[in-house]
């Protein structure tokens, strides 16, 4: 690294070499990032903060043009990485950095590393560190808006400040600046770099997004040449170099994939290309989809070729059918099953099933799994579940009668019956322990789809939460069943997986599992949100009522939509979040509106009905782009004459 990238590119202070060479960039780094650590690039760190590039590091150190003894004050501290090049040159670093949690993990990497030399403050920057000036060197690690008076004010008449200033926030220059009397300064321009901004009361004013402080709006044409210039296009699916893609999604655990509508063939299509460019790569151990696990438990059944009998009903039967009874569905599921034909049962890539609607399907299979294993607590919960047995045509009624009053809440008796499950858990898993994990979270599902039927009448958020929450703890399960090294795709609408945190859903009250799984894998998470101008979409115009192929209005002039709309390009790929550009963080940091079309789309009112507010900045760590979309192709059964009887979608 440091002859090819840093030497190479012009940077001869011998103890900035050196001590480039000694410190282990790896140690200041995610997990998941490790591979990435000596590429001569920012990476991403906590707090959607990065740690910079190495050549950067060198370069600024060369500035300060340290030769050994030196008291050095360092603003932002980040990781602590830049630090420990100081501290190999210099006799004493003080580092201040605004972030808490930033600073804590700096402190403890470093004194892990044996730096007793360096010490950090969770502070302000822009007020440096009064109590241990005069500083012989000054290095800023982010960009203001002007030099702050604190930083040269602490500076020792001969010491150097090294600091990116610019008036805007996308670009800066590095300027050094000399003390040369107690009152007198000299500055020179040193190079055209781009920096985070620097946050504090003499530098940008705090925002809790980064739109704030922009020199000025852009114009539209600029905005389309900064989509143009950061994005990875792409012709044809089946063609389209995911390499990139995949190399950022690195070693994420959890990563989430989503879709704009539920009835658009090149989401699903796009979705499936990357799911099997990550299972080929290696080390992914599930697909759970936003749909009822007793039907993806079919699909599980056939991909994975279990030898006990499947269950005796077709996959995906029920309203909203399309969603996943497609051909685009179809063909990733049949690809799986070749794909898992290579290996041995316990390598085999699994189909999960992460909703909670299927509240009979799942008493059914509790039901047919007892019968097998333990004959008299069938009994018992047959009695049990007894009481939702009127509404078994149509849970939803259920819910209704619930709320008016109408007949009695079956909970208690649905969780005993959970309860029951997970008391002779041991017991059970002997018999088999994957059939086991199904019927445990069949109990799971129909005693949280009892609530969700229930409470969904109100219209609050509290149904919401309570999907989302059950679908998270259901990823969390499957994790947990495959060990503290698995790893999941999730497919589901963009609505569950971005942050709902950056979107007015927050506002609402509402979560999604996008903003459980940051909360709790942090980035190990990886999101992809997806999005379209125009075209067509398979979609109801009421619950329950009968699929339509609809027209998709052209997006809203002040939508995210019409910004990549504008661009002009087809199809792209353009990176978010820890890896976007300082041009493109600016511009989708801005709340603009975003469509979202579920199993039902109403045209006429779509601007009410289909669009919310969001920070698409910060809601996805990538976004991919279909100028114009089309329907998922959905077959009937009379189409799959000729199938083997394991298979999911026939009779």
């Amino acid at each position: 690294m440091v002859e090819q990238q840093i030497v190479a590119r012009g940077v001869r202070s011998a103890p900035v070499l050196e001590a480039m060479l000694k410190v282990p960039r790896e140690a200041f780094m995610p997990r998941h990032l490790l591979e990435f650590a000596y590429d001569d690039a920012p990476l991403p760190i906590e707090q959607q903060q990065t740690i910079s590039q190495p050549f950067i590091v060198a370069f600024m150190t060369e500035a300060l043009a340290l030769k050994g003894g030196e008291t050095v004050l360092e603003i932002g501290a980040g990781s602590g990485y830049a630090a420990a090049v100081l501290a190999e040159i210099a006799e004493q670093v003080y580092t201040v950095e605004r972030i808490e949690s930033l600073a804590h993990g700096a402190q403890d990497r470093l004194k892990d590393l044996g730096y007793s030399n360096v010490e950090v403050l969770h502070g302000d920057g822009t007020l440096g560190w009064p109590e241990h000036a005069p500083y012989d060197a000054i290095i800023v690690a982010a960009g203001g808006p002007a030099i702050p008076q604190s930083l040269k004010e602490q500076l020792a008449v001969g010491g150097r400040l090294v600091i990116p200033v610019g008036r805007d926030q996308r670009s800066q220059e590095l300027i050094r600046i000399t003390r040369v009397s107690i009152d007198k300064y000299e500055s020179e321009d040193i190079a055209d770099v781009r920096f985070v901004p620097l946050i504090g009361e003499q530098g940008w004013r705090a925002v809790d997004d980064v739109q704030a402080g922009t020199a000025r709006e852009l114009t539209s044409a600029e905005i389309s040449d900064a989509i143009a210039d950061a994005c990875e296009p792409f012709v044809d699916i089946s063609t389209a170099d995911l390499a990139p893609l995949v190399q950022r999604i690195g070693n994420s655990r959890v990563v989430l994939i989503g879709e704009a509508s539920h009835g658009t063939s090149e989401f699903y299509t796009m979705r499936a290309r990357i799911t099997q460019e990550l299972i080929e790569k290696g080390g992914f151990d599930f697909v759970a989809i936003e749909g009822d696990w007793p039907d993806a438990a079919r699909i599980d059944h056939y991909v994975r070729h279990f030898e006990y009998p499947p269950s005796e009903w077709t996959a995906f039967a029920r309203f909203p059918r399309w969603m996943w009874r497609n051909e685009e569905t179809r063909q990733f599921v049949d690809w799986l099953r070749e794909h898992n034909a290579k290996l041995g049962a316990e390598k085999r890539v699994a189909f999960r099933g992460l909703d909670l609607y299927s509240l009979y399907s799942s008493v059914r299979e509790v039901l047919k799994y007892l019968d097998e294993v333990d004959p008299e607590s069938a009994e018992v919960a047959r009695m049990r579940y007894g009481c939702l047995t009127p509404w078994q045509a149509d849970p939803a009624t259920y819910g209704r009668a619930a709320l008016t009053g109408r007949y009695r809440s079956c909970e208690p008796q649905v969780v005993r019956m959970l309860e029951d499950l997970s008391r002779k858990q041991t017991a059970y898993a002997e018999h088999d322990g994957e059939r086991f994990l199904d019927a445990v979270q069949n109990a799971r599902l129909v005693a949280n789809a009892e609530r969700y039927y229930r409470i969904m009448y109100y219209g609050s958020r509290a149904s919401w939460n309570l999907r989302d929450q059950y679908m998270f703890e259901t990823l969390k399960t499957l994790l947990d069943s495959r060990g503290p090294e698995s790893r999941a795709i999730v497919w589901a609408h963009n609505s569950h997986v971005g942050d709902a945190t950056v979107t007015e859903m927050s506002a609402r009250g509402e979560f999604n599992i996008g903003q459980l799984c940051r909360e709790e894998f942090g980035d190990q998470a990886y999101s992809i949100g997806f999005g379209t101008h125009t075209g067509t979409v398979a979609a109801a115009s009421d619950w329950d009522g009968p699929m339509e192929v609809k027209d998709v209005v052209p997006s809203h002039e002040n939508s995210y939509e019409r910004l990549f709309h504008d661009t002009g390009l087809p199809r792209l790929v353009l990176a978010l979040r820890r890896y976007a550009t300082e041009d493109i963080t600016s511009i989708m940091s801005k709340p603009r509106v975003e469509r979202a079309i579920g199993v039902i789309y109403r045209p006429e009112t779509e601007l009410a009905s289909h669009y919310f507010q969001a920070v698409l900045a910060q809601q996805f760590d990538e976004y991919i782009w279909f100028d114009e979309t089309s329907a998922v192709r959905t077959f009937e059964t009379a189409e799959l004459e000729g199938v083997p009887d394991t298979y999911p979608f026939g009779l």
